[in-house]
This record gives C-alpha cells, structure tokens and sequence, in this order.
C-alpha cells in the first residue's frame, strides 16, 4: 500500500472521508484543504439518477452564480457589425465575424464562452467539428445564439455557467475560486444544486441525486449530505 504523503495525512486528519457533511461544512472543508499554490477551482460532481442516453431524461441548464465564478472568462461575440460597438461596450474581450470564423478554421480557440446571433450560425456550421468538442458551439438553449448580445455577454461576465449531464450521469462544474469566503463558496454551489433540482426529468423514477460530491483542483472530495440541501 502506498504511503501518504506528509500533506495528504493532514489533509486526512482534517476530515473523514466516508463521513457526508452539510453543504456549509463541506466547502469550508474544502476551502482549508486546499494546498494548491495557485487559487484552485472549487468543483462540484452531482451523480443523478437519469440515463442520458434517452433524450427526455437529458438535464442541461444554464446558472447565474450569485458571487460569480471568480474566474476572468474570455468572450468572443460573433457578430454583424451593427452589433460589434454594443458586444464591446459590454465587455467582450474579442468582436468580429468572418475574421474569427477564419482564426477558429485554423484551430484558434482561446476562449471560455462564444456569442452569436441567429444570422450568424449558418457561419459556425462548418464550425462544429472544432468548437463541439471543446464545449464552445453557441446554443439557443444555453442563451449563446441571441439577438441581445450585450446582455449575453454582461450575464457570462457576470457568472452565468452552463452545464450537462455527462454520459455517466454527472454533471461537473466549476463553481467558485478556493479563495472566496466558505459561505459564498457554499451559496454557488447551493445555487447549481436547486437549479439542477429543478430540471429533473418527469421520466426519470427512483432517486434522482444520487451523491455530491464538493473538491477544489488537486485537492481531495468532500461528501455532501443530501438531507442537507
């Protein structure tokens, strides 16, 4: 059996780790576990009892987080140029149209979020095969295929996340910075998990939050009590 290592053995004399622990008490666990040296991202892993093979048991959704992600998100708004000074006014760090569909041809694709117009998408078509994998095709759903591109962008500045259900029923997300106060780290994480509660599918039976499991970037996972939350 491989030995721990000296930070692993605090860390495991913190906290059990078979023990489930209320959302509160799980993320100020988190927060003073975290030995990163840069400022970790606190995640979150919500198992649901759905089979996201079946289209109608699919969970998808979009979330305001109410203290943001923390993180500076990266936006590209592609756009007609009528629109162009309205996106940049909002905050968008990149406007254009055709000059980007060029760059993210050649496999440019440094950013978190991209917005568009419904005029637009026949554009980012041919796009998909580059920009699905990475997550960063604008959907209607998600409110990235918009004619209210500033708003679009002011709420993705804001800390509005979009997330899915993965193929083996998890949902992962990023919902805070390990440097933001517990309790803030606590309301984001509470506010991915009520909204999530609320899109359970009406065809899936049995539990539908299997497990929660709360952790911050190389640091260790912390069980939530869903009798808590």
């Amino acid at each position: 059996m491989a030995k721990l290592t000296k930070k692993q053995k605090e860390v495991a004399a913190t906290f059990n780790v078979a023990k489930s622990y209320k959302l509160s008490e799980a993320s100020s666990i988190v927060k003073e576990t975290t030995s990163a040296k840069f400022d970790a991202s606190v995640d979150l892993a919500i198992r649901l009892g759905v089979d996201p093979r079946k289209a109608n048991q699919m969970v998808r959704g979009v979330v305001t987080l109410p203290h943001g992600t923390g993180k500076d998100v990266k936006v590209l708004v592609l756009c007609t140029p009528d629109k162009a000074e309205e996106a940049k006014a909002a905050g968008a760090d990149h406007v254009g149209l055709d000059d980007y569909v060029s760059k993210i041809k050649e496999g440019w694709t440094d950013v978190d979020v991209i917005i568009t117009m419904p005029s637009c998408m026949g554009k980012l078509g041919p796009l998909g095969r580059i920009l699905g994998p990475r997550g960063l095709m604008p959907n209607p759903k998600t409110g990235t295929v918009t004619m209210d591109v500033a708003k679009a962008v002011k709420e993705v500045k804001a800390g509005k996340i979009d997330f899915k259900v993965d193929k083996y029923g998890i949902v992962h997300a990023g919902v805070a910075k390990a440097s933001f106060a517990a309790d803030k780290i606590a309301d984001n994480a509470n506010e991915l998990i009520q909204t999530i509660v609320k899109l359970k599918p009406t065809s899936s039976k049995g539990t539908y939050i299997k497990s929660i499991t709360i952790s911050s970037t190389m640091g260790a996972g912390v069980k939530v009590d869903l009798k808590s939350i």
